[in-house]
């Protein structure tokens, strides 16, 4: 039987709410920081909640001289560029690249600025004496004042196009938008792209910002946001009795996924190894996960069929963590699931107590972690655990951060509609 292509991170790169780049943000975990404040991108005192984790201070010009280049750019697409150029430069791997066609991109991306000014503005010019929509008023309303530039780098498919051009990476492209689970999957299928041999090199992770009015009412409806206004660093509080909702955060996060003979072959910096990749579907509501964590547990354990790992040798779990009633309820239940009485001694933390939830960029930025917790022997803590819950009865790693040996980390992330990945990663040992 063939032996499958092996594959390594060689690079990593991110812009988020506690840092602009990896060892800052890393720093800030380990201290415990929270990057929760009130929101400063619209104004949101009108909002039930009025508090989110804002990437702050960062602005792609500093990294990008050409400020034609990326005049129209969403959000998004800045922060992605952003850690895409650290990852890249990082791994070194620009000057071994020979056929372009062996470099490919695989994001999860969410959507780009929304254009909510414009779209108000739209409706209020199209109403007529009776307060019903003229279509024609609206359209050539549209056509008058929109730019069709900026209106398309509102799509979820700009960022990956962008990069690709960026590094001239002519091989496999593709962005998926399953929700919070989007960038993990997107390192999951980059990962099978190379041990398919699609591809040598694969530039992945995910990019999303959803702090603006369409996406704040959203969640506000659905019930899944945080009201505690009156205290933004402790209101993302993962698996504690009072949690009442998540934080919407913002960012990018990317790492370079190599083949290990080529990379091992040019000397590359290996930061760790993909080698579990699991993800199902609950194919049960929309907006709610199925109560016996059915999704959640399928996909953690192809994933540790796929490392080839049982699951008592997993050091650390990166839960997915939102700090919903019934997220985090659930998934305390598939990893008692998993880990059968193995599972009270497994250290799981949310890092999201500290940085918010990057939605579709939230799993690479977690990836990332996982790395570091396997790169310094340390865990990070969910911090504002203060209220166990009779629900929630593993070690959350609570408070602080906790050296501790770690081979072998599992990363969790859950979407909405269902969408579950669990990815695992490992210390390289050659």
């Amino acid at each position: 039987m063939k032996m499958r292509r092996r594959v390594v991170v060689t690079g990593v790169g991110t812009i988020n709410p506690l840092g602009h780049d990896v060892e800052t943000t890393w720093q800030a975990l380990l201290a415990g920081r929270s990057g929760v404040d009130y929101t400063t991108i619209f104004d949101a005192s009108r909002f039930p909640t009025r508090i989110s984790a804002e990437v702050k201070h960062w602005d792609v010009g500093q990294v990008i001289a050409d400020a034609d280049s990326y005049r129209y750019w969403g959000r998004h697409t800045k922060f992605a560029a952003g850690a895409a150029l650290q990852a890249v430069r990082a791994s070194g791997v620009l000057d071994s690249i020979r056929d372009p066609r062996r470099f490919g991109v695989y994001l999860g991306s969410g959507e780009g600025n929304q254009d909510f000014n414009s779209f108000a503005a739209m409706m209020a010019a199209s109403m007529d004496d009776a307060g019903n929509l003229d279509l024609q008023k609206f359209t050539r309303w549209g056509l008058e004042h929109l730019n069709p530039i900026e209106e398309l780098e509102q799509e979820p498919n700009m960022p990956v196009g962008h990069l690709a051009a960026m590094f001239d990476a002519q091989g496999p492209n593709a962005n998926c938008l399953t929700a919070c689970a989007a960038s993990s999957q997107a390192i999951g299928e980059a990962t099978e792209v190379i041990r398919r041999g699609e591809a040598d090199v694969m530039l992945s992770g995910g990019t999303h910002s959803m702090i603006h009015p369409f996406g704040v009412t959203g969640f506000n409806l659905l019930t899944a946001l945080s009201t505690n206004n009156d205290n933004p660093s402790g209101a993302s509080r993962p698996f504690d009795l009072k949690r009442d909702g998540f934080v919407l955060g913002e960012g990018a996060s990317m790492v370079v996924l190599e083949e290990l003979e080529r990379a091992e072959r040019r000397g590359a910096p290996i930061w760790g190894e993909i080698i579990g990749y699991g993800s199902t579907a609950d194919a049960y509501r929309i907006t709610d996960i199925h109560p016996d964590g059915r999704g959640a547990i399928g996909c953690m354990q192809m994933a540790l069929r796929d490392a080839r790992l049982n699951p008592e040798q997993i050091h650390y779990v990166n839960a997915h963590g939102t700090s919903t009633a019934v997220n985090d309820r659930v998934e305390t239940r598939a990893c008692h699931q998993v880990f059968g009485s193995h599972a009270p001694q497994v250290p799981i933390s949310s890092t999201k107590s500290m940085m918010g939830h990057l939605i579709a960029a939230a799993g690479a930025t977690e990836m990332i972690v996982c790395l570091l917790a396997i790169r310094d022997n340390v865990l990070p803590p969910t911090i504002n655990y203060e209220n166990p819950d009779p629900d929630c009865d593993l070690d959350y790693v609570p408070n602080q951060a906790r050296p501790a040996r770690c081979d072998y980390a599992l990363n969790n992330s859950f979407g909405f509609g269902g969408q579950n990945i669990t990815v695992i990663a490992s210390r390289f040992t050659g």
